[in-house]
């Protein structure tokens, strides 16, 4: 322990390897490389950043203060920090989906969920001196929904591409319904689960004004211009509550696996398979989705759709992606793709998963090996329970210029500059052993069927509804994940009217609310195919765990208020 801890180390795995550094601002690095830390923490939190020709790093808040959702940092006394923090721009009211932050051209370019802008870069100046233009506008009377996040990039050409999310996840007849077929064809994906191309110099865009480049992508939050091959990349998240939705085809270990994330080349007119088909990593094969008549090894229509370069295990979030064009990192990382996974929230009954930057190397715009862990630490902790439990969460990468390269993390806000300090013709293979060994850690590697079942001393009845239908949002810990949905203890919907509380799980719930004192707004489903005392006992167990200690909900009380509403 005393070695361990000259070296900075002092936590363990279950794998006897580090969990904790106290040198590179708390992150683990391959052998050479150095990380300084930018800023501790940041108002409105974190998303994604950019970094311009002179230094200056702009960043998305997760959240708008005041008003304001970009955050702009200098240091001047070239001390590695910064000591200039200023605040301007974007819109005034935000949920947690609010991203993307490029510099492209001599203007800077941000978005909200429903809205893409830009300033014109005033030379010398921190903060853009020019007014602030509406580069396009998602205009769909839906407004808000899940999947609504604006990542954008660029080609050589002019043109800026942007991801409209779908807002369902496996366009159910009744989204995220138990059982509820498929709709084929999907008319999503008339307007949604694609990737538009648009003019980017061109100003009060509508979704019309662009054209569909690709089609099939449930949900990108990872999108890159790879300039050395002039394509388009792309990380998408896979679809949610395979044991949830079809209990009778796929178990807690098949669900927090599948399906894949897939790391995807994009070309024009590009069919990924959303929403008819995922990929399943373990079988190496693009697989119907149980809504279309899968079972989890039927191909059927799923050959004549892209196949990914990679896919990474399920629901690690992808949600930055990084071609590296610098000359200061090793020629290994030349032309390399770095991956933000910002970590999985629904893996329960087993740990979550991710929350590190990968690495993919590119030879020849071609994937030239397996993934690597460039940088690990985030979460502090190993294994990793539940989302609240992490510490940070990676979520934005930028390049500097000088070559180095920034990552922005979304529960503090804190961003650390890595730097490559080591001799570059040295640089080899060993180098990145001690990180290639972190695969074998619980956050990384791919969970025991029976050791790593959080759920295998079997908790009580109310305790097993709440493990399939509600950890996946509300966590083990009751706590929430991270903004986007709700806290249960302590929660006044949850210890207040019991009929209210009722309705909930019986109808859902969307749109703006606001939970102790904290606004929300997103999407939960229906869950009145639960049967009137399986909703007893869950409310019941929300009711009297996580430090809430109101009284019980039962049957008959279920029963007459859905005999209410029907």
């Amino acid at each position: 322990m005393l070695v361990l801890l000259a070296l900075g180390f002092t936590q363990h795995s279950d794998r006897d390897l580090p969990v904790v550094n106290t040198k590179n601002g708390g992150l683990f690095l391959p052998d050479g490389f150095e990380a300084t830390v930018v800023v501790d923490s940041l108002p409105g939190r974190a998303r994604h950043l950019a970094v311009n020709d002179n230094g200056d790093i702009y960043v998305k808040a997760r959240f708008a203060d005041k008003g304001e959702s970009v955050i702009a940092l200098r240091d001047t006394n070239n001390d590695g920090r910064a000591d200039i923090i200023k605040r301007f721009g974007g819109a005034a009211k935000e949920r947690a989906y609010g991203t993307a932050m490029r510099i492209y051209k001599g203007y800077l370019y941000f978005s909200s969920e429903l809205v893409v802008y830009r300033y014109k870069l005033t030379p010398g100046k921190l903060v853009p001196e020019s007014p602030e233009e509406v580069i396009l506008t998602d205009d769909h009377p839906h407004g808000m929904h899940e999947h609504i996040a604006k990542p954008i990039t660029f080609d050589d050409k002019g043109f800026m591409y942007v991801p409209f999310g779908a807002n369902s996840n496996a366009c159910q007849e009744q989204n995220r319904t138990p059982g509820s077929k498929g709709m084929d064809p999907c008319p999503i994906l008339e307007d949604h689960g694609g990737i538009w191309k648009f003019d980017a110099n061109k100003t009060g865009q509508l979704q019309k004004d662009g054209t569909k480049f690709a089609t099939g992508l449930r949900s990108v939050v990872a999108l890159d211009w790879n300039f050395q091959d002039n394509n388009l990349y792309a990380v998408q998240h896979g679809r949610d509550d395979l044991l949830r939705l079809w209990p009778q085809l796929y178990n807690g270990w098949q669900s927090a696996l599948l399906p894949s994330e897939e790391f995807l080349r994009i070309k024009e007119g590009t069919h990924a398979g959303w929403p008819y088909c995922y990929w399943d990593q373990m079988q190496a094969k693009k697989v119907l989705n149980p809504e279309y008549g899968g079972d989890g090894k039927i191909v059927g229509q799923c050959d004549q759709y892209e196949k990914p370069l990679i896919g990474f295990p399920g629901h690690w979030a992808p949600n930055d992606i990084l071609f590296y064009q610098g000359s200061q990192f090793p020629e290994h990382y030349k032309n390399g793709s770095f991956i933000a996974f910002h970590g999985s929230t629904n893996r329960a009954p087993y740990p979550q998963s991710s929350y590190f930057i990968g690495f993919v190397p590119f030879k020849n715009g071609q994937v030239a090996g397996e993934y690597e862990i460039f940088a690990d630490g985030f979460a502090g902790l190993d294994p990793i329970v539940n989302v609240s439990d992490a510490v940070y969460r990676p979520m934005g990468i930028a390049m500097g210029p000088d070559g180095s390269i920034y990552i922005a993390e979304t529960e503090k806000g804190k961003i650390w500059k890595v730097t490559y300090k080591g001799n570059k013709k040295k640089f080899a293979k060993p180098a990145l052993a001690k990180m290639e060994q972190r695969k074998t850690m619980t956050h990384i590697r791919t969970p025991d069927f029976v050791n790593d079942n959080l759920d295998k001393d079997k908790p009580v009845a109310g305790g097993k509804v709440y493990s399939v239908y509600c950890t996946a949002c509300h966590q083990r810990n009751g706590m929430g994940d991270s903004q986007r949905f709700p806290p249960l203890g302590g929660a006044e919907w949850v210890t207040g009217d019991k009929e209210r509380l009722i309705k909930v799980l019986l109808n859902g719930l969307e749109g703006p609310i606001e939970v102790k004192g904290q606004a929300y707004n997103n999407v939960m489903p229906q869950h009145s195919f639960l049967k009137d005392e399986e909703i007893s006992e869950v409310l019941t167990h929300i009711r009297s765990n996580f430090g809430n200690n109101a009284g019980p909900v039962t049957t008959e009380e279920v029963a007459k208020v859905r005999a209410s509403i029907k």
